[in-house]
């Protein structure tokens, strides 16, 4: 399989974290040290305290997705990593709803990538999931789980727009999207085949797009612009 990475995107946003988690809590050792030192500034602490609470938290929201290991793509190459090179796997294409892209011999697989322990599930047409202690503690912190089939409407609808944008309708291609659970802790409860989403363990089984091979050219075109968008010049 061949992989296709935005180093540069992922390099920044990783930056971002660090600036944003250091930033924040040297504004909030600040708002300590102000009412000792410089009194006359005391009507600044509850304001720089907010802004030091608020960077720390975007921080650490940052750092759980770009920079906590494992960080999606290398789960996904795991994952993948027994496919041929018929299947290209491009991470963080700019512009597009969707920051994983598995080209296959039949089509387009947009993917989702939730690093979360916890209990999911989705009985009679609802998502839920099961909110303890620690997740609530955490939630501000951490990443949301939209319901995985009005999740991957959006993204067909939306990489369908997409594609149509850039090579109008000649070129009409299966689009498929899923979302992928990849903490080892995870629960996942469906109530059917047709749903979605799967476990990190069960993604192989799930990246088949149906439909008829792909013609060469048109292969070839979607793998050229994937790879124009996710490595830019």
């Amino acid at each position: 399989m061949k992989v296709f990475v935005d180093r540069q995107k992922l390099n920044a946003r990783a930056q971002a974290a660090n600036i944003a988690s250091i930033g924040g809590l040297m504004l909030l050792l600040v708002s300590v040290v102000i009412p000792q030192f410089v009194p006359k500034w005391n009507s600044y602490t509850s304001i720089i305290m907010v802004l030091g609470a608020a960077g720390a938290m975007i921080g650490i929201y940052l750092a759980n997705r770009w920079v906590r290991k494992p960080r999606p793509e290398e789960s996904l190459d795991k994952a993948f990593k027994a496919f041929d090179d018929n299947y290209r796997l491009y991470h963080y294409p700019g512009s597009l709803p969707c920051e994983h892209v598995l080209l296959t011999p039949t089509g387009l697989l947009a993917l989702e990538v939730v690093n979360l322990n916890g209990y999911f599930s989705r009985r009679n047409g609802r998502w839920k999931e099961a909110m303890t202690v620690g997740r609530a503690l955490r939630y501000i912190v951490e990443e949301r789980v939209s319901d995985p089939v009005i999740l991957s409407q959006a993204m067909v609808a939306e990489l369908n727009n997409r594609l149509k944008k850039e090579f109008g309708d000649q070129l009409i291609v299966p689009v498929k999207a899923l979302t992928v659970f990849t903490h080892p802790g995870v629960e996942l409860e469906l109530d059917g085949p047709g749903v979605p989403a799967c476990k990190i363990d069960k993604l192989r089984k799930q990246a088949n797009v149906p439909g008829a091979r792909l013609a060469p050219e048109v292969y070839d075109k979607l793998g050229a612009y994937l790879e124009r968008l996710t490595m830019p010049a």
